[in-house]
């Protein structure tokens, strides 16, 4: 079979492992770095609070890239860590919402100066 022959053949295995070139693993990049120097500025180091909001976003982090790996051989995998990542972020939002009321400090909505800084940030 000559390399023309090969190029006509289904590809089993699709590309995969390109999850840094993915917006979501670039966002959840700079969504856990901000978190860590939230956490280290704000956040008593030994304190609970402190491991228990950089945990989720960790996860979140975490989860994206085996999710793109699992892409290439496994769509139930990839869907399954990427509810993963999902999910952890969902309750690091949270975190962040109680820390916020506990604290008695404003929530931004999306339209806030201040959150339109911080998304062009990221984009």
């Amino acid at each position: 079979m000559d390399q023309d022959d090969r190029s006509q053949l289904p590809k089993i295995i699709t590309p995969h492992g390109r999850e840094r070139h993915l917006k979501s693993c670039q966002m959840v990049q700079i969504v856990y770095d901000a978190t860590v120097m939230f956490c280290n500025r704000f956040i008593e180091r030994r304190s609970r609070t402190h491991d228990q909001m950089g945990r989720p976003a960790r996860s979140g982090k975490q989860n994206i890239a085996p999710g793109s790996m699992a892409f290439g051989t496994s769509r139930k995998t990839e869907l399954k860590l990427m509810e993963v990542a999902r999910t952890s972020l969902e309750g690091f939002l949270l975190d962040y919402q109680d820390y916020l009321r506990q604290g008695r400090l404003s929530l931004w909505v999306k339209d806030h100066p201040q959150v339109k800084r911080v998304r062009v940030l990221c984009y």
